[in-house]
Protein backbone atom coordinates (compact mmCIF):
# COMPACT_ATOMS: atom_id res chain seq x y z
CA UNK A 1 0.00 0.00 0.00
CA UNK A 2 1.39 3.15 -1.06
CA UNK A 3 1.60 6.28 1.08
CA UNK A 4 -1.28 8.01 -1.72
CA UNK A 5 -3.05 5.08 -1.61
CA UNK A 6 -7.21 6.36 -0.48
CA UNK A 7 -8.99 3.12 -1.30
CA UNK A 8 -8.46 1.14 1.74
CA UNK A 9 -8.66 4.85 3.60
CA UNK A 10 -12.19 5.41 3.05
CA UNK A 11 -15.64 3.95 2.36
CA UNK A 12 -17.91 4.76 -0.32
CA UNK A 13 -21.44 3.68 0.30
CA UNK A 14 -25.09 4.52 -1.27
CA UNK A 15 -27.71 6.06 0.55
CA UNK A 16 -29.69 7.18 -2.53
CA UNK A 17 -29.97 4.94 -5.84
CA UNK A 18 -29.89 6.87 -9.07
CA UNK A 19 -32.97 7.43 -10.22
CA UNK A 20 -35.15 10.16 -11.65
CA UNK A 21 -36.65 12.05 -9.28
CA UNK A 22 -40.16 13.56 -9.59
CA UNK A 23 -42.71 15.64 -7.02
CA UNK A 24 -42.27 14.33 -3.39
CA UNK A 25 -39.35 13.21 -0.72
CA UNK A 26 -36.91 10.55 -1.70
CA UNK A 27 -35.12 9.42 1.95
CA UNK A 28 -31.83 7.50 1.75
CA UNK A 29 -30.97 4.03 3.34
CA UNK A 30 -28.81 4.20 6.49
CA UNK A 31 -25.12 4.89 6.91
CA UNK A 32 -23.44 3.54 9.71
CA UNK A 33 -20.50 5.78 10.57
CA UNK A 34 -19.11 3.52 13.28
CA UNK A 35 -15.33 3.02 13.11
CA UNK A 36 -15.16 5.80 11.28
CA UNK A 37 -13.81 9.38 12.09
CA UNK A 38 -15.34 11.92 9.17
CA UNK A 39 -17.71 11.79 6.72
CA UNK A 40 -18.57 13.58 3.43
CA UNK A 41 -21.99 13.39 1.89
CA UNK A 42 -22.37 13.85 -1.91
CA UNK A 43 -24.97 14.71 -4.13
CA UNK A 44 -24.36 14.35 -7.88
CA UNK A 45 -27.38 15.41 -10.66
CA UNK A 46 -27.52 14.32 -14.37
CA UNK A 47 -29.88 15.70 -16.61
CA UNK A 48 -32.09 18.18 -14.61
CA UNK A 49 -35.37 18.80 -17.15
CA UNK A 50 -38.07 20.65 -14.16
CA UNK A 51 -38.45 21.08 -10.65
CA UNK A 52 -36.88 22.05 -7.63
CA UNK A 53 -34.53 19.46 -6.50
CA UNK A 54 -33.41 20.24 -2.42
CA UNK A 55 -30.91 17.74 -1.07
CA UNK A 56 -30.44 17.59 2.80
CA UNK A 57 -29.63 15.02 5.45
CA UNK A 58 -30.58 13.34 8.77
CA UNK A 59 -29.18 11.92 10.87
CA UNK A 60 -29.73 9.05 14.13
CA UNK A 61 -27.92 7.81 17.67
CA UNK A 62 -30.16 4.89 17.64
CA UNK A 63 -30.84 4.20 13.32
CA UNK A 64 -34.51 4.45 14.12
CA UNK A 65 -35.70 7.92 15.11
CA UNK A 66 -33.98 10.62 13.02
CA UNK A 67 -33.84 14.15 12.59
CA UNK A 68 -32.61 16.95 9.87
CA UNK A 69 -29.01 17.69 10.52
CA UNK A 70 -28.03 21.33 11.70
CA UNK A 71 -25.96 23.96 10.43
CA UNK A 72 -23.81 23.47 12.75
CA UNK A 73 -23.63 19.45 11.84
CA UNK A 74 -22.25 20.26 8.82
CA UNK A 75 -19.20 21.92 7.23
CA UNK A 76 -20.74 23.36 4.09
CA UNK A 77 -24.37 23.20 2.65
CA UNK A 78 -26.47 22.07 -0.31
CA UNK A 79 -28.19 23.75 -2.75
CA UNK A 80 -31.55 23.46 -4.24
CA UNK A 81 -30.97 22.76 -8.29
CA UNK A 82 -33.73 24.08 -10.39
CA UNK A 83 -32.13 24.91 -13.31
CA UNK A 84 -30.28 23.38 -16.18
CA UNK A 85 -27.05 25.20 -14.22
CA UNK A 86 -27.57 21.89 -12.17
CA UNK A 87 -26.83 19.48 -14.78
CA UNK A 88 -23.84 17.11 -14.18
CA UNK A 89 -22.97 18.58 -11.21
CA UNK A 90 -21.59 17.02 -7.80
CA UNK A 91 -22.31 18.83 -4.08
CA UNK A 92 -20.15 17.75 -1.25
CA UNK A 93 -20.65 18.61 2.11
CA UNK A 94 -18.78 17.55 5.55
CA UNK A 95 -20.56 15.59 8.00
CA UNK A 96 -19.36 16.94 11.88
CA UNK A 97 -21.89 15.86 13.73
CA UNK A 98 -21.89 13.13 16.57
CA UNK A 99 -24.06 11.02 15.16
CA UNK A 100 -23.31 6.81 14.45
CA UNK A 101 -26.50 7.09 11.16
CA UNK A 102 -26.76 9.26 8.79
CA UNK A 103 -29.38 9.23 5.69
CA UNK A 104 -29.61 11.40 2.89
CA UNK A 105 -32.84 13.45 1.15
CA UNK A 106 -34.02 14.55 -1.59
CA UNK A 107 -37.02 16.98 -1.75
CA UNK A 108 -38.44 17.54 -5.19
CA UNK A 109 -41.39 19.93 -5.86
CA UNK A 110 -42.70 21.28 -9.27
CA UNK A 111 -41.51 18.58 -11.57
CA UNK A 112 -43.07 16.65 -14.10
CA UNK A 113 -40.45 14.76 -15.65
CA UNK A 114 -37.72 15.60 -13.19
CA UNK A 115 -34.08 15.36 -12.51
CA UNK A 116 -31.39 12.30 -12.30
CA UNK A 117 -29.74 12.04 -8.92
CA UNK A 118 -27.52 10.13 -6.79
CA UNK A 119 -26.22 10.03 -2.97
CA UNK A 120 -23.57 8.85 -1.48
CA UNK A 121 -21.92 9.29 2.17
CA UNK A 122 -18.13 8.72 1.86
CA UNK A 123 -17.13 7.46 5.30
CA UNK A 124 -12.89 8.48 6.21
CA UNK A 125 -10.55 7.98 8.82
CA UNK A 126 -11.30 4.32 9.80
CA UNK A 127 -10.10 3.37 13.46
CA UNK A 128 -9.10 0.47 11.63
CA UNK A 129 -7.99 0.05 8.19
CA UNK A 130 -7.76 -1.40 5.48
CA UNK A 131 -11.42 -0.89 4.93
CA UNK A 132 -11.68 -2.78 1.75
Amino acid sequence: MTTRDLLRKILVTPSLAPAVRTNGTATGTAVDLRGFDSAVLAVSFGTWTDGTHTPSAVHSVDGTTYTACAASDLDGAFAAVSSAAGNNTVQQVGYIGAQRYVKMVIATTGATTGALSHASVIAGAPRNAPTQ
